[in-house]
């Protein structure tokens, strides 16, 4: 099954009055990741607010150079399609993402949503369920989570997601049994003749590869570059 982790930054927590600063997604599917994302910085016409900024760092500066949501949104909508979207604390960001097609006159997404916050206190009642909390309990490396970022949170969210559904071994096997072959029993992919293009830019290439470097050896990234 095709899910996109999603994670928003915002200039506050105020439904219907702040605005979206930052959407990251990260693809993943049958619960293993494909290497795909989504990310966009986004001029918010609206001043972030102090307690925001000292959150995830943007300033309004940095972000009046960025596109708007208006120009970002079909670009959105492309990538999600119709996957599972899967956020924590899934009511604050999809509904922001609401509020901003509201605000264009477009409707509200439809998607299947799994929120990760219920999900964690349905798994493991005790213990903390902030998203450092949940990275420390599956000993995910967050020691490069200075602020939070939308692209960075989503890519952490999605190795606790994977764990919270039971780590990645349940993904290989529910990919076995879905295809009813054994992974020696796999056919083998023919290569192109001539290999698809690339549809990343070259700076969208480099701030993956930079941010991948930021998990630490053990980020199951590493292993899908």
């Amino acid at each position: 099954m095709r899910e996109i982790i999603i994670d928003t930054e915002t200039t506050g927590i105020e439904r219907k009055v702040d605005r979206i600063v930052e959407i990251g997604c990260v693809e993943i599917n049958n619960w293993l990741p494909t290497g795909k994302t989504f990310h966009k910085y986004v001029n918010p016409t609206h001043p972030v607010h102090r307690e925001a900024f000292a959150v995830h760092g943007l300033s309004n500066e940095f972000l009046k150079t960025k596109p708007t949501f208006k120009r970002v949104v079909n670009q959105f909508l492309a990538f999600i399609g119709e996957a599972r979207l899967v956020a924590h604390n899934a009511p604050f960001d999809l509904g922001m993402i609401n509020d901003e097609l509201e605000r264009l006159d477009m409707p509200p997404l439809q998607n299947e949503i799994v929120d990760t916050l219920e999900l964690a206190k349905t798994k493991r009642p005790r213990g903390r369920h902030t998203l450092d909390g949940l990275c420390s309990a599956f000993n995910i490396d967050t020691s490069r989570r200075k602020l939070h970022g939308a692209l960075l949170d989503a890519e952490l969210l999605s190795e606790v997601y994977v764990e919270l559904r039971g780590g990645r071994q349940y993904g290989l096997t529910l990919l076995g049994e879905q295809e009813e072959v054994t992974i020696d029993n796999l056919p083998a992919a023919r290569q192109r003749p001539v290999p698809l293009p690339s549809r990343l830019t070259d700076e969208e290439r480099r701030l993956h590869a930079a941010f991948v470097e930021t998990l630490g050896d053990k980020a199951i990234w590493r292993e899908y570059r």
